[in-house]
């Protein structure tokens, strides 16, 4: 789930279907909240579920209708296929979701205009107790 201009959450589940799905986006994200997805069926019930809803057809070479693109998401899928793939190369099934953990929070720090490790050495030194 991503938040456009804003934050993504990616949570690595054992079954992509609605009853798995909706559960979580009912728990992180606000009722009538707009959502767009693409055709894929589990996300029919949505509107159900007091969410507005539209999608783009990807099955018919749609890719954008209006405000309704998955551009966001798949980009951000994009960052953390490739970051696996050309630095580890490949992942074992137990640490699928560290992984995802870690690009989810390089992609919700994109705009930082700190380096990263900057932040995490005050980080250390705070803990640390040595500030």
């Amino acid at each position: 789930m991503v938040r456009r201009k804003g934050r993504v959450k990616a949570i690595k589940t054992d079954r992509v279907n609605s009853a798995t799905v909706i559960p979580l986006i009912k728990a992180n994200v606000k009722p009538e909240s707009m959502i767009y997805t693409d055709e894929y069926p589990i996300y029919n019930k949505l509107s159900q579920n007091g969410y507005k809803h539209e999608t783009v057809n990807h099955a018919v070479k749609a890719w954008v209708i209006g405000n309704a693109h998955t551009n966001t998401i798949e980009g951000f899928w994009s960052l953390v296929k490739r970051g696996i793939n050309g630095v580890y190369h490949s992942v074992g099934e137990d640490y699928v979701q560290s992984y995802v953990n870690e690009y989810s929070f390089r992609y919700n720090r994109r705009d930082a205009e700190r380096p990263m490790f900057w932040n995490f050495l005050d980080r250390l030194v705070k803990i640390s107790g040595q500030a």
